[in-house]
């Protein structure tokens, strides 16, 4: 009869001990469940408007005051956030604006920048009718409008650098505190890029801000004002109830 050497049987287990059949393979350790969401990482979906009317609804006091809290510091940090948000598109430039609107501009600090680390930006080179750098200028719209912190300008490869082959087109030249901090060249030369790579490319240099990235959507819908009503509606009174319910579990 044949042996099954999986089974986990007494007569396996008397093979197992003389070396007649392997030990049993171990059996993995469980994975450890995943962490209790924290408040505010069950509240941070909520616009401050619906934050308003989540703390109406609280079932007590102290959960009440938690939200109103948690509110303030979130319309506080969407004002911070406003401030610094000075650009939002690519503005293009001549070789003469270069020094000014490049160079000088990466000097300046953010509102309230206590580091002083200047700021972000990113000089695109282009020209019209290569393909992969028209594929390029429009990632370029995008993240300029998704990145509004960091400051997008654009300009003809070959009035930027004299004599600038096609071949090195386009070109990115990030800049911060009056220094080149990375240059790429000839971006998707070797293949089509996705905006994705463009993006983690700018992020590791330091160029973009993904801790307080918001799509615009949730910035329209939070820059009403702190007193503005919310129209109710089902979806939103779902999640008002789902949290009061968590909030009540012992």
């Amino acid at each position: 009869m044949a042996v099954n050497i999986d089974e986990d049987t007494e007569f396996n287990d008397a093979l197992r001990k003389h070396g007649i059949i392997p030990a049993r393979e171990p059996t993995p350790p469980s994975p450890s469940p995943p962490p209790s969401p924290t408040f505010s990482d069950l509240l941070n979906d909520f616009t401050p408007s619906e934050l308003r009317e989540i703390s109406e609804d609280a079932p007590d006091d102290e959960t009440e005051r938690m939200i109103a809290a948690y509110r303030r510091q979130r319309i506080a940090d969407e004002k911070t956030l406003d401030k610094r948000s000075r650009f939002g598109r690519v503005y293009p430039i001549g070789r003469d604006d270069y020094t000014r609107e490049v160079t000088e501009a990466s000097k300046i600090d953010e509102e309230g920048d206590e580091k002083e680390e200047g700021t972000a930006v990113i000089c695109f080179l282009y020209k019209d009718g290569i393909p992969r750098s028209d594929r390029a200028f429009q990632h370029v719209k995008t993240l300029a409008a998704r990145y509004p912190r960091s400051k997008f300008v654009s300009i003809v490869g070959d009035k930027c650098i004299p004599n600038l082959p096609d071949s090195r087109i386009p070109m990115f030249i990030v800049y911060k505190k009056g220094d080149i901090r990375n240059q790429v060249v000839a971006w998707g030369a070797d293949r089509e890029r996705r905006i994705e790579e463009l993006e983690a490319l700018l992020i590791v240099t330091g160029a973009l801000h993904p801790p307080e990235r918001r799509a615009p959507e949730d910035r329209q819908k939070e820059s009403s004002s702190d007193e503005e009503d919310l129209d109710s509606s089902s979806h939103t009174m779902i999640r008002i109830r789902n949290l009061t319910l968590i909030y009540e579990m012992p």
